[in-house]
């Protein structure tokens, strides 16, 4: 599996992907808003665009289907329940589908409810499975849930599905927000010093050479996946101060996320 990620260095700080077959040439293009961008680099790599993949239904993913699907006449594919509000889609996915790409590459759908409630993520089945999130899942971070989601589908997917990839599974979101997210991070729990670490690492880094991080990083620099976290619950309390004495995870996670919406 031979992939590229694309910084659309627009003002939502979006990233698009292309994921290939190295045999055929044959590419999937992940929420390709910047169509250009992905034509480009793919006629670079010598490849062949034939599917799109759009992670939800928000214009700043969807956007550039027209486009592509006019470029290329490639096939769009998204959530079975987003059909209504993605033109032109082809194919309805739901959970456990795989998406083949040329012949070497497969990618497990996973239904990943909570940015909205029509969110995939691709997972590859690769020795070390990559994982394509789009809005769900961000770098040190998690997708809002402002547009058509629920705090705690998120949290149910958090915990039920991505907390349970390997370790090692890559991390691949749809946007740069990891500066903001680590700060917001160490804003919950001063004392991590793996988040500090990071964010004095990669500040000011350029996003067309982003960080990749893994799953087994996320754990550490996460807040959302940090919901036993001593600190963070203490410093939680500030905010909420009806907090339970030993709050579940689920209400951490639901209170982190309104705290998030405003910081």
């Amino acid at each position: 599996m031979l992939v590229k990620q694309i910084w659309t260095a627009n003002a939502y700080r979006n990233f698009n992907y292309l994921i290939a077959c190295g045999e055929t040439g044959e590419a999937l293009a992940v929420d390709p808003l910047d169509h250009e961008k992905c034509l480009r680099v793919a006629r670079e790599a010598g490849w062949t665009i034939v599917q799109i993949l759009n992670t939800h239904e928000h214009r700043d993913h969807t956007g550039g289907n027209e486009a592509m699907v006019k470029a290329t006449g490639a096939r769009i594919l998204a959530h079975k329940n987003a059909r209504d509000r993605i033109p032109g889609m082809a194919r309805g996915l739901g959970a456990g589908d795989v998406l083949k790409v040329g012949k070497t590459v497969e990618l497990e759908v996973l239904d990943t409810p909570g940015h909205t409630m029509s969110h995939v993520c691709l997972l590859s089945r690769t020795d070390q499975p990559a994982l394509f999130c789009g809005d769900t899942l961000f770098n040190a971070g998690a997708g809002n849930c402002h547009n058509g989601g629920h705090p705690a589908e998120l949290y149910k997917t958090f915990t039920e599905q991505l907390a349970r990839l390997p370790r090692t599974t890559l991390v691949y979101p749809g946007h740069d927000y990891i500066e903001n997210n680590l700060r917001f991070t160490l804003d919950r729990e001063p004392d991590n010093a793996a988040a500090r670490a990071m964010l004095d690492k990669l500040a000011g880094q350029d996003p067309a050479q982003a960080y990749v991080s893994t799953l087994a990083v996320e754990m550490e620099v996460n807040t959302f996946l940090r919901l036993r976290s001593p600190t963070l619950i203490a410093r939680l309390r500030e905010a909420f101060p009806d907090l339970p004495d030993d709050p579940d995870p689920r209400t951490v996670f639901v209170k982190l996320r309104e705290l998030r919406n405003s910081w």
